[in-house]
């Protein structure tokens, strides 16, 4: 093992074992908890930020490409928690216009139903980060813990390949499996397109473009998603710098998924300024309350619900971006993610009745 990879996974043991230390020591060695718009950082969050700025690694947008992906699929792994136990993941690849596209698909441990939910999932990762394999732990809970298969896409990846690839991925991958699910055991009437963060941005612009299919997605599950581009929201002033997510990562991921900055425009890229939100599928939107992309993921569920479209949104105020990448070392996020996974368990329950 390279010297950097043996520095990295010391690390993120001693991180590990810093965050699971007793609370009341947490809130001494954190110190005065920090509030931004009203809303007050979670004690271990605001312990993991400072663990993370004393540990040397630079901020992603001074990395190159190929250490920002590493880097971020180790900080997955680290944190987010034991391997939840699961039923069957299968990989296999699909036909798309591009060439082949990898998928993952996760079945759930002792369901008997015929055709199960399923979740057409998209990680997060800027458009230009995240894999398969980063993303494993994540997919395994939410799979485990909804009882829904879940089909995560391996879609590709900035700025080897600019927009719309991913976006052509993403509705590719939903026509593949509405037109496979019965053979795959999976009910094509109850399939959620998902996402965090990037991934977010593209299941709310595929569920846009797929709202007129013959099996169009049920619902919409977003968490914490980029709807916008322009980076021009409050949120992006005040929770811009020091919370995980910066807004110079932001505008590094941006400049390498587009190919020019006209496209900020384009509903396709910005979901957020489609002129026609209309009958799109009915969403679930989270949110954190440190976050830059905090404005913009309310001000998507805002546009939504005045469009007609069944809306529930929900913030975490405590929270930062990319926490379902923490669930192992920060007890809130843990608990956001059972309440997000409940939320989506009663949605698909009322769409049974």
């Amino acid at each position: 093992m390279p010297l950097k990879e043996i520095v990295r996974e010391l690390q993120g043991k001693a991180t590990n074992l810093a965050l699971r230390a007793p609370i009341s020591w947490v809130n001494i060695l954190a110190g005065p908890p920090v509030t931004v718009d009203g809303r007050t950082l979670d004690g271990r969050t605001q312990w993991l930020l400072q663990l993370l700025a004393r540990s040397g690694q630079p901020p992603i947008e001074k990395l190159s490409v190929a250490e920002a992906r590493a880097s971020y699929d180790a900080f997955m792994l680290e944190m987010g928690g034991g391997r939840v136990p699961i039923g069957e993941i299968v990989d296999r690849t699909i036909e798309s216009p591009a060439g082949r596209l990898r998928i993952r698909i996760y079945r759930p441990a002792g369901v008997v139903a015929r055709l199960l939910p399923t979740i057409l999932y998209f990680h997060g990762g800027g458009w230009v980060m995240g894999s398969l394999e980063g993303y494993d732990l994540v997919c395994r809970y939410i799979s485990a813990r909804t009882g829904c298969a879940v089909v995560a896409v391996d879609y590709r990846l900035a700025p080897e390949h600019k927009f719309p690839a991913a976006i052509d991925d993403a509705v590719t991958s939903f026509r593949w499996l509405a037109a496979n699910a019965m053979t795959l055991g999976i009910d094509p009437a109850r399939i959620v397109v998902a996402g965090d963060s990037a991934g977010g941005n593209i299941a709310a612009v595929a569920t846009q473009l797929l709202r007129d299919e013959p099996h169009a997605p049920c619902l919409q599950w977003l968490m914490f998603p980029a709807t916008s581009l322009a980076f021009d929201t409050p949120s992006y002033r005040s929770c811009g710098e020091g919370f995980f997510v910066s807004r110079a990562a932001m505008e590094w991921f941006r400049g390498h998924y587009l190919n020019d900055p006209a496209e900020i425009e384009d509903p396709r890229v910005s979901p957020l300024r489609s002129d026609y939100l209309a009958g799109v599928a009915p969403a679930l939107i989270f949110t954190n309350g440190i976050d830059p992309l905090r404005d913009e993921g309310h001000a998507y569920a805002d546009r939504l619900a005045a469009a007609g479209v069944k809306t529930f949104h929900r913030e975490f105020d405590s929270l930062i971006h990319g926490f379902i990448g923490m669930r192992g070392a920060i007890q809130a996020a843990a608990r956001a993610m059972d309440d997000m996974v409940a939320g989506l368990r009663h949605e698909l329950a009322q769409l049974g009745r």
